[in-house]
């Protein structure tokens, strides 16, 4: 029995075979980092926006040979462009279009993903999307929206930079051009208990998004969060089980159609300060399974 709506699941029941993103880095910046909100960015976030093990893309075409995460040859369209460094709606609209144009009509990508910021998805960018959408239908189009918490006080000590409600017009905003909405949610934030994670829970399940990713919060050399963790701030660190537990009991509250997309993130070898069992990415899988099997706990089970 599968105990949660896995994002290959969901490839196979739609499109006969698992899709693959590919991370792109289109030299993006953020809100947060060029002045407009911060310049510092939000407290766990790396020199490299998350775009760590991403391919410089700045429009050209790309082939089979040069994708990082190449699995079978001659096999067009089992690829997602992943625009995933930083803020990737944060830019003049043409660029946008010339850089999601040019992955849209590469017959080796199945559609595009775009990692953004809910303050980032103005009207501008809807009209353009809209437009995207309309002309390349059969493909496939991601909208992933920063989110990590529900509550305020935790968003304003990671700098999120924007409130609730931003993010709720966000979502339904996309919605109207035709977008799936991917959530990210960050368990184990500072000062948060189990219960508010599952509060932020109950919060994105009222919401028309499509997809969630779900992560233990990192604390990563480079970061403004790294670095008070070494300089000895009393900050909370899940345990491997407290995850586990937390994530399967998050996953019973889930709603069921939600597809989870991820339950585990990655840190470049080495910036990884602390929790260190995040490096065993099956290990944690493999015991949320369990634990789910455990409680009997499947996907959408305690959803109100």
């Amino acid at each position: 029995m599968e105990r949660w709506y896995s994002f290959s699941s969901y490839c196979k029941k739609t499109y006969g075979h698992r899709l693959y993103r590919v991370p792109l880095d289109s030299g993006f910046t953020c809100p947060n980092r060029d002045g407009t909100k911060g310049t510092r960015g939000c407290i766990f976030c790396s020199g490299r926006g998350s775009g760590e093990f991403a391919i410089t893309y700045t429009g050209q075409r790309l082939h089979e040979e040069d994708l990082a995460y190449n699995r079978t040859h001659g096999c067009e369209g089992q690829y997602i462009g992943y625009f995933q460094a930083f803020t990737s709606t944060y830019g003049p609209v043409e660029k946008l279009r010339k850089l999601y144009a040019s992955v849209l009509e590469n017959p080796l990508f199945a559609g595009i993903d775009i990692a953004t910021r809910p303050d980032c998805v103005g009207p501008d960018v809807i009209v353009l999307l809209r437009q995207l959408k309309e002309k390349y239908p059969e493909k496939v189009f991601f909208v992933e929206l920063g989110f990590q918490t529900c509550h305020e006080k935790t968003a304003e000590f990671i700098r999120r930079g924007y409130d609730n409600e931003t993010f709720v017009q966000a979502v339904q905003n996309l919605r109207r051009s035709g977008m799936d909405v991917i959530v990210h949610v960050i368990l184990g934030l500072p000062y948060e208990n189990k219960e508010m994670m599952l509060e932020t829970i109950r919060f994105v399940n009222q919401q028309d998004i499509q997809g969630i990713k779900i992560t233990s919060l990192y604390y990563l050399r480079g970061t403004d969060l790294g670095r008070m963790k070494e300089a000895g701030m009393d900050l909370p660190v899940l345990s491997e089980a407290e995850y586990v537990h937390c994530c399967a009991v998050c996953l019973g509250t889930l709603r069921q159609d939600i597809v989870v997309h991820r339950l585990t993130g990655d840190a470049v070898k080495g910036d990884l300060i602390a929790p260190l069992w995040a490096e065993k990415k099956g290990q944690v899988l493999n015991a949320i399974r369990h634990e789910m099997k455990v409680l009997d706990l499947y996907q959408g089970k305690l959803a109100g």
